[in-house]
């Protein structure tokens, strides 16, 4: 064979420009397509937001690597800290007392490129304004199942039960909610009938409770049903209703989870209503409800952290970009909202704002001061933390959660918690990486002013809620929950996206500037002198 046959076969088996070119258009969509699935799926399901995750990181490799051109990535005012950040972190996981289960949280560390697959990935203004959109709009989705949830109510709640019930012998009392009956959910009074009269050998029947969120199972006999022609009378209960009395979950599985994403989102949103000119528009009217739908979930979560997160997000907000009478709007309703508050904090949870009675914070009391101790009582700590997770394994043996009388979980404030696990310098790259995205925020905040309403929403928002987000950080460990941590990099990812359309499209102002400067000299001078273009 010759040497220019060889050649010829040899560059038809290599794709062309074209061809290649077609590859990276197309895999550019399908990177798109999964980041706007991750802004669908976020409000709702980790397991579809994570799968959206690795299939637009997996795209985005693989554009990257094969095909040609490759893509031009750009530097954020963010990235030695993120980076140094995640290094510092595989380094603790390594050194952990529990290495295993430390390089299993890995995955979990890895949510942060996030911010790049959508900085990365989105180079174009409209799409960022999308996306945001996308983001809010999304989250409504569980502001209607929530609300339809509460119409429906869940169980059987007692009202007026007598002493002499088999209810009232078990431990149940007047104001519980009955869910399930032996691990079955629980719709009607009959159900609990039939299983208290059935033959069966266990002498009890498990029932499961909801009282001021403790969900206890209580052990009613059998045997023991009254007289009676109703089976309300049968049980000793006077009369009954649909519970409707617990904190909302949303579609997560936890409350604090939900409260903490509902803050960064309707952040988001008050963000964007701020920055909206007409706000008597139909696209006002859709905020305001978007609004008014989130807040009135984000207080039915009875989350105290949650909601002082979001008074400090809206006043950061307020103040950063809202007009005076607006602000005063904004005071007026923030005004109308605390007492509901409290009387829902009371009625739910029958707790005050700032009670010592409550459980949880002299649960958080102790961890904060055994954390701390641990924290200090050795080098090593102090340097490289103790590992992710490890306290799962040696927690008795550090005598942590009172020696195993509290229940066992984590520090419950992100700043301790960080520190403990990964160590005081992974702390302080964090707290950089913090402070460097509040600074390009703060700058961009002030540079859209006179841009899209939606960009300068957009920023407003992620402001106020990267306020909201670090207030409630001091009581819980909202940065190491992976259904908020999704949320708080995607908005992140947007806004470094924003900032970076932003310099391109003055780069290219710029360029065209001083292009029609030259053209311009050029055309004023004689015919028979040089040109400079």
């Amino acid at each position: 064979m010759s040497l220019d046959v060889a050649e010829r076969i040899d560059a038809a088996s290599q794709p062309s420009t074209v061809e290649e070119r077609a590859r990276g258009v197309w895999l550019d969509r399908v990177i798109v397509g999964w980041i706007f699935a991750l802004a669908i799926f976020a409000p709702h399901s980790i397991a579809a937001t994570e799968i959206s995750w690795m299939v637009g990181m997996t795209a985005w490799v693989a554009r990257y690597l094969f095909i040609r051109p490759r893509q031009k990535l750009f530097r954020t005012p963010i990235d030695y800290a993120l980076l140094g950040f995640f290094a510092l972190t595989f380094l603790s996981s390594l050194l952990s007392y529990d290495p295993f289960e430390s390089v299993g949280k890995m995955r979990a560390a890895s949510l942060f490129t996030i911010v790049y697959l959508v900085a990365e990935n989105i180079r174009t203004r409209r799409l960022v304004c999308l996306l945001a959109v996308t983001l809010v709009a999304s989250c409504m989705i569980n502001v209607v199942y929530t609300f339809g949830e509460r119409v429906v109510g869940r169980g059987v709640k007692v009202e007026r039960l007598a002493t002499t019930s088999p209810l009232y012998a078990a431990g149940i009392r007047e104001g519980d909610t009955l869910l399930e009956v032996n691990k079955r959910r629980l719709h009607r009074p009959e159900e609990l009938i039939d299983a208290l009269s059935g033959s069966v050998n266990d002498p009890v029947v498990g029932v499961k409770i909801y009282r001021f969120e403790a969900t206890p199972t209580m052990e009613v006999e059998r045997g023991r049903l009254l007289e009676g022609v109703t089976p309300a009378e049968k049980l000793g209960i006077g009369n009954w209703s649909r519970g409707r009395d617990w904190r909302a979950s949303g579609l997560y599985g936890h409350y604090v989870t939900y409260a903490e994403v509902l803050q960064l989102i309707l952040s988001l949103a008050l963000g964007l209503f701020v920055a909206l000119r007409g706000k008597k528009s139909w696209r006002g009217v859709l905020l305001a409800m978007a609004l008014i739908g989130m807040g009135a979930c984000l207080l039915l979560t009875v989350t105290r952290a949650s909601w002082l997160a979001f008074l400090v997000s809206a006043f950061v907000i307020v103040l950063s970009g809202a007009s005076r009478r607006t602000a005063l709007v904004m005071l007026a309703c923030a005004l109308l909202l605390v007492p509901a508050g409290l009387y829902v904090l009371q009625q739910k949870r029958n707790v005050k704002f700032v009670d010592q009675s409550d459980g949880s914070i002299t649960w958080r009391e102790t961890v904060y001061r055994e954390g701390w101790n641990l924290l200090v009582s050795k080098p090593r700590h102090l340097l490289v933390g103790v590992g992710m997770d490890s306290i799962k394994r040696y927690a008795r043996v550090w005598g942590l959660f009172d020696h195993g009388r509290l229940p066992m979980g984590h520090m419950h404030q992100t700043l301790l918690e960080i520190a403990l696990e990964r160590g005081v310098p992974a702390l302080l790259a964090w707290l950089l990486f913090v402070w460097l995205y509040a600074r390009m925020l703060w700058r961009l905040v002030r540079r859209t002013v006179n841009e899209n309403w939606i960009e300068h929403g957009l920023v407003l928002g992620a402001l106020g809620g990267l306020c909201g987000f670090m207030a409630s950080a001091m009581v819980h460990y909202n940065f190491g929950d992976s259904e908020v941590a999704i949320i708080f990099y995607f908005i992140m990812g947007l806004c470094l996206a924003l900032d970076g359309a932003l310099r391109a499209d003055s780069s290219r102002a710029r360029k065209d500037a001083l292009q029609t400067h030259v053209e311009g000299f050029d055309a004023a001078l004689p015919d028979n002198a040089p040109t400079l273009i």
